[in-house]
Parts: C-alpha cells; sequence; structure tokens
C-alpha cells in the first residue's frame, strides 16, 4: 500500500486527514521512527479498522503475525481497549506477545480528535521461555505459522528500556499538543475542494458571526436547502453548523480577551453571544480554559 493510500485510509474527519497531510507530522513522523526505529500512526477516536503502519515501520513478528486472522482479531481488540482508556491521557497496553502500544490522545480544548499510535517494542530482552509461552498460545488458537520464523522475528522485536520509552510516549504527549493547534487552525482553512456552498458559508459566517446566526439563514444565504447545507457541512468540515459557529465566536474572542480594557461581558455580546455564561460554557468546550485564563497578566 503506498503512502498517499495509507494516509487516505486513516480518518474520514476532514481534520484528522488534514493533521495527517500537514508538513508538520509528515516531517514529525519521520524523525521520530527515524530515530527511535518505532512505528508511529495518526488515526480518529473510532477504531473502525487495525491500525495501519507502513509496512517499513512494523516489527518483523507483528508484521508476520499480521498475516492470520486469529492474531489480527487480538491485535484490534487491544487496540480498541486502548482507545477507550486513551481519551484523556497517554495509555500503555501489552498484546499477546508482551509487545506494548500505545495510544496518545490529541485533543482540542474538551473535544478528542485523533491518537497518536506507536508501539510494537518490548521493554524488556526476550527470553526462550517467552516465546515459548508465545509459540503456546499460537498452538492454542489452532495458528499455522512457521514457527521457526516466528521465534526468528520475536528475536529481532524493537527493545527499549521503560524509562527511555515512558520518554518518548512524552515526546509524543508535547506534539500531540502541538498537533491540537494545527487542527484548530484546519476548522477555519477551505480547501479548493470544498462544496461551494460550504466555502461561501465560511465566508458569510466570518462575516457575520457577530449577528443572530442560524442554519437556515446561512443556508439560504448559499443558496442551499437547510437539510443538504448542514449535511453537507457536516462532511466537509467534520462538526455541526452550530459548533462551528460557536468556534469562530471563540477565536473571535480570544484576540479581543488580549485587551484588559476589554470587559468579559462585553467580549462576549461582542462576538455574538447571547449571554455570558453561554460563552463561557462554549469557551471552556473549545479551548479547555475558562476565558479569564486567557488573559494578560
Amino acid at each position: 500500500m503506498g503512502k498517499k493510500e495509507m494516509r487516505s485510509l486513516r480518518s474520514k474527519d476532514p481534520r484528522v486527514a488534514g493533521l495527517s497531510e500537514s508538513q508538520i507530522y509528515r516531517d514529525y513522523e519521520r524523525a521520530f521512527t527515524g530515530g527511535t526505529g518505532l512505528p508511529l500512526a495518526l488515526h480518529a477516536p473510532e477504531m473502525f479498522r487495525l491500525v495501519q503502519y507502513f509496512s517499513n515501520q512494523e516489527s518483523p513478528f507483528c508484521s508476520l503475525m499480521g498475516k492470520t486472522h486469529k492474531t489480527c482479531a487480538a491485535c484490534y481488540a487491544l487496540q480498541q481497549q486502548l482507545a477507550r482508556e486513551a481519551r484523556m491521557e497517554v495509555k500503555t497496553l501489552k498484546c499477546f506477545a508482551g509487545l506494548c502500544e500505545s495510544a496518545v490522545p490529541v485533543r482540542v480544548g474538551e473535544e478528542l480528535i485523533a491518537f497518536l499510535h506507536t508501539g510494537q517494542v518490548l521493554l524488556q530482552q526476550p527470553t526462550r521461555r517467552q516465546f515459548n509461552q508465545v509459540a503456546a498460545t499460537l498452538l492454542k488458537w489452532g495458528i499455522e505459522v512457521d514457527m521457526q520464523s516466528a521465534e526468528e522475528a520475536f528475536f529481532q522485536t524493537r527493545v527499549l528500556h521503560p524509562g527511555q520509552y515512558k520518554s518518548l510516549l512524552r515526546l509524543l504527549a508535547v506534539f500531540a499538543g502541538h498537533l491540537a493547534l494545527c487542527g484548530d487552525r484546519l476548522l477555519f482553512r477551505a480547501n479548493q475542494s470544498d462544496p461551494a456552498a460550504v466555502v461561501k458559508a465560511r465566508r458569510f459566517v466570518d462575516a457575520h458571526h457577530a449577528e443572530e446566526l442560524s442554519l437556515s439563514r446561512v443556508a439560504r444565504a448559499v443558496n442551499a436547502s437547510a437539510t443538504y447545507f448542514s449535511k453537507r457541512f457536516k462532511e466537509t468540515t467534520g462538526m455541526t453548523f452550530i459548533d462551528y459557529l460557536g468556534r469562530v465566536r471563540v477565536e473571535k474572542a480570544k484576540n479581543l480577551l488580549r485587551n484588559p480594557n476589554l470587559r468579559i461581558s462585553a467580549i462576549a455580546l461582542e462576538v455574538g453571544f447571547q449571554s455570558v455564561s453561554q460563552f463561557n460554557r462554549t469557551f471552556k468546550k473549545v479551548t479547555g480554559r475558562p476565558p479569564k485564563q486567557l488573559r494578560p497578566e
């Protein structure tokens, strides 16, 4: 599978797809895999399929096991559990063979938009006894695999000291924060492939965000039915029109909050919110922080 095709399969969410194609992610991916020898993938929170790494990144053992249905199912179950447990913080689990898999959440405010996924690594030198246990499990599952090849591949698995692996995950967590900022910017960037109605809607919202806006009003402004516009807008941006409008208003408010002479209540009304409580609630949801925390010291 080619790199371009691989990236396109990572997610149907426009934000995740945009991040996976971004230069910052590509550069970091190359640096991370080149420096550590570990694979790296960016995927949406929903686990509809097994996480896919580029073939030249996979461990020999995992690549061999991936050719059997039973072990693929076991790996998929493990990754689903990771996705459930890593929504708020970095999480690491071990597969049946003792290899670690880790997920690092990428969050924009209170919203989880993606995971950085790595692993296929041992945190101690493999032993003959350990492989015998792996072989026993494979036989129990009725998996037909050449045990000599499996053994050779198992002992070729990348080994890292637990402290070293923990440090690498901290680096991924820092990078996840940078990706979150990029994901926030991607929300407001139109692409040439976007439907004309969505492009016009973005411009209309940017110009009229301080007014009382509804989905039906914007749909009329771009000459589309409300049903068509709602569906196409969600497909293109990855969020509902109401959520998008809230984010636009919050972005406008961020700039105004840097002015200490403006009261928060005045800023809320200035950018289009109907009340301070609505502004505070939306701001916290989008940024993960209350508005007052963006005030200058």
